[in-house]
């Protein structure tokens, strides 16, 4: 990815007529298609909500938590502070005692537009503000005179992953105070309750809302709120508010900021949004919306509810995703659980013989915590997800579609998160009517030098980089059609809900249509000195690196196979298109495939058996077919293929970005090199210091830019995903157990709830690096082969059945 600096642009096209979208056909049945997303609108349907006595809540003691002894600086909130998030609604949290602040995000809080024009390249305007940018929507402050540090004792702070709850807990003189922060789904607020929890002393102090553009801050006197309204200068509305009711004490307005005196407890809900929709045929703005008043309405909503049933509500609902999967890699010890967070990842860096599977457990779950709080009925996770430290974001934190918005959901269906993924299905569904109209227009522009030299143009593609309002911008990038739909097609592999097959086929198959009309022939020698014509990629560049114009890269021709492979696949299994699939049958038969390059002994990158970039570049993209694809395997594959593979790997090196790193990670764990692997997830989770790469002490991953770094989420999503294919690894028919589990592992350890592909979910415990029991649950596969180094067997199982085996 690169950073494109702001510059003149030609005039932009008006938006896409309503007209046009529906000549588009993707306008037609969205609204059903997207029905389980949840705009920014009037308040939810009665909640059912337990009571304290029913709470499901993990004990304290009993959680998995990130804890510090110190708030987060707010320069350094990126790094250090506390994530919570509803899926739309999501904030980073300092936990100071004295003068608190959240960093509030709305994930549609966007500028820009559909950047329906091309410069004078034949590319789109990278920029923001027609392609736009992510935004943060609000800083909440909340002061408390005389608690500062120097005040208090006992002070600590976390984030407990076990109930999506940030904590933080002092002693002030002989009283002690705890403090939660939430974001809860089905109340879609954030919840801040200050706690008195024992001794005399009593809260008293102020909470505003402050606008992050300018924007004043406003007394909402008739509902005892604070907040901030504005519109952007592409019509998006927004808003945010906050509300708060205090026991034993009072709550009232001190011109713009809400006052609480003397309580025993201050719960303060915090609500927002915007008035975007996922509908291309209103332009993606509902102007008949007001979202200060939905906000106002839901803040005043949930701050009638008791705060132990608000958090009650919000442990439930979290913990129904967050328990699907439970993580156990081995016991740290005793010196390794009493450090603190950032402590134990630095300790861990330095003592490369000690393994801390604790730590790496709680890593993986972190990973998880992310999908949950991050990507829930609205919008998929962007580069950022919901955690935003500036309104000037690098790369505007877009949708980047040659790797980075894939990895974000490689985890969910590996890790028991596949209601997760659903975003980005409905996410491609509603960009899709513009998508296709720009492709139909533009992409043949004769400026465009990825043009189809055919003439012929179908389908849809993309850009290297998409904005919410079915915008592009930067490249052209023909392959990225492609890999989106092999992440939605592998989707469908964990799951076989033929629903959500019906549902993204019109994306399979608009995608598959592009490459119909892309395809050109060329004629190659083979082995056998013979000549034939083969079909190959138009002119195009392997992300990104190297020549700008070669033919036939393999990162195309693995994805064009894939996509004509599924494609074919859903037809069938829907009973559609028989003719088209044949058609796409006789294309993928005459399809180059990458070969070994008899010079350099890698697989090639390019039709060349030459370098053509450099050696050691971030991104993995021939090897998509190898992972996350698998056309190559090492079943099936020939050794030779597999060898170049591996030397391809060996040569791009072991140290690269952290989402360089997960993928490298779990290429290596496909290869079944369990050292290499766990090494890599090593150089991710290492102490991001002076700038570097590596983790921040929330987990973050950081992106080093020489002088600062850049949080980035792939990375969090890719090398937890890298550590589950050390424990699974699966395709439709094969399950294959611990094929790369490293040695820091192995002594004992059991995981539950790991999507398998083909339909099943997989419980699996170990003991000394061999399987001691697995058992195998359907969620509607039938079939497959279970293995565990040379044991094997055969499962056969009805939709909902289950069944245990200890391999020998």
């Amino acid at each position: 990815m690169r950073k494109v600096d702001p510059k003149s642009q030609l005039p932009r096209l008006s938006r896409m007529s309503r007209r046009a979208i529906l000549r588009g056909g993707g306008a037609v049945g969205l609204t059903t298609l997207l029905g389980g997303l949840r705009p920014f609108t009037a308040a939810a349907a009665t909640i059912a909500r337990p009571s304290k006595e029913e709470s499901t809540a993990v004990a304290e003691a009993n959680a998995t938590t990130l804890w510090y002894p110190a708030p987060a600086d707010e320069a350094l909130i990126v790094q250090q502070g506390l994530p919570v998030g509803n899926g739309r609604l999501g904030a980073l949290v300092a936990g100071d005692p004295d003068t608190d602040f959240l960093y509030l995000t709305d994930g549609s809080l966007w500028m820009g537009d559909a950047n329906d024009s091309l410069d004078n390249d034949g590319q789109f305007s990278y920029e923001g503000t027609h392609f736009g940018s992510f935004l943060k929507l609000a800083h909440i402050r909340i002061s408390i005179p005389g608690h500062g540090m120097s005040a208090i004792t006992n002070f600590r702070r976390g984030l407990d992953l076990s109930n999506g709850i940030v904590t933080m807990s002092y002693q002030r003189k002989r009283t002690q105070y705890r403090r939660e922060v939430f974001a809860s789904h089905p109340d879609d607020v954030v919840v801040i309750r200050l706690r008195v929890t024992t001794g005399t002393d009593r809260l008293t102090g102020t909470v505003s809302v402050e606008g992050t553009r300018g924007e004043p801050t406003l007394a909402y006197a008739d509902s005892l709120a604070s907040g901030i309204q504005s519109t952007l200068g592409n019509g998006l509305a927004y808003a945010a508010v906050a509300t708060a009711r205090g026991v034993g004490g009072t709550v009232a307005m001190n011109g713009s900021k809400l006052a609480f005196t003397n309580c025993k407890e201050v719960i303060i809900v915090v609500s927002g949004g915007t008035n975007y929709r996922p509908d291309p045929s209103i332009d993606f703005i509902d102007g008949t919306v007001d979202p200060v008043a939905i906000a106002i309405q839901r803040a005043r909503t949930a701050v009638a509810v008791a705060g132990d049933r608000l958090q009650a509500t919000h442990t439930a609902d979290y913990r129904s995703l967050y328990d699907t999967m439970t993580v156990n890699l081995g016991t740290s010890t005793a010196t390794q659980r009493s450090y603190d967070t950032w402590t134990r990842l630095s300790v861990r860096a330095s003592d490369g013989g000690t393994p801390d599977p604790e730590l790496e457990a709680s890593y993986l779950q972190f990973g998880r915590y992310l999908t949950i709080t991050g990507s829930r009925n609205w919008l998929p996770l962007n580069l950022q997800g919901l955690w935003l430290e500036t309104n000037n974001p690098d790369w505007f934190s877009d949708y980047h579609t040659d790797i980075n918005i894939q990895m974000n959901y490689w985890l969910a269906d590996r890790a028991g998160l596949s209601p997760c993924f659903e975003v980005l299905a409905d996410y491609c569904l509603s960009q899709l009517p513009y998508w296709s109209d720009v492709t139909q227009r533009l992409f043949n522009d004769p400026r465009n030098r990825y043009r189809n030299s055919s003439g012929k143009v179908a389908g849809w593609a993309v850009a290297y980089s998409t904005n919410i309002y079915g915008g592009n911008g930067w490249w052209w990038q023909p392959g990225g059609n492609a890999w989106l739909c092999q992440t939605l097609w592998e989707h469908y592999e964990y799951t076989l809900n033929r629903d959500f097959l019906a549902k993204i086929y019109p994306l399979l198959k608009g995608a598959a249509e592009f490459w119909q009309a892309r395809l050109i022939t060329t004629t190659v020698t083979g082995p056998d000195g013979q000549a034939r014509e083969v079909l190959v990629d138009d002119r195009d560049w392997s992300p990104e690196h190297g020549p700008q114009d070669a033919i036939g890269i393999t990162y195309c021709q693995e994805g064009a196979w894939m996509l004509f492979d599924y494609t074919r696949k859903a037809a069938a299994l829907l009973g559609a298109d028989a003719s088209f699939a044949d058609e796409l049958a006789a294309l993928q038969a005459k399809l180059y495939l990458p070969q070994v390059s008899p010079k350099t002994g890698w697989l090639e990158e390019w039709m060349s058996p030459d370098n053509l970039g450099e050696t050691t570049h971030r991104h993995l993209s021939p090897l998509i077919g190898f992972f996350p694809g698998d056309r190559i395997n090492t079943d099936e594959s020939p050794p030779e293929l597999i060898e170049g593979v591996r030397n391809l790997l060996v040569a791009r090196g072991m140290e690269s970005f952290g989402w360089g790193c997960a993928w490298r990670s779990a290429c290596w764990a496909r290869l079944k090199n369990a050292e290499n692997a766990y090494k890599l997830l090593g150089t991710v989770m290492k102490p991001s210091i002076n700038n570097n790469n590596g983790s921040a002490p929330n987990f973050f991953d950081m992106y080093s830019q020489g002088n600062r770094t850049i949080f980035q989420i792939e990375a969090n999503l890719g090398a937890t995903a890298a550590m589950v294919e050390m424990i699974l690894y699966s395709r439709p028919g094969v399950i294959e157990l611990l094929p790369a589990l490293p040695s820091a592992w192995a002594k004992q350890g059991q995981v539950t709830g790991i999507g398998a592909r083909g339909g099943f979910v997989v419980d699996v415990a170990w003991r000394n690096g061999k399987v001691s029991t697995v058992t195998v649950r359907s969620v509607g596969g039938t079939e497959t082969l279970l293995r565990a180094g040379s044991w094997s067997t055969q499962v056969r199982l009805a939709p909902g059945q289950s069944a245990t085996y200890r391999p020998a």
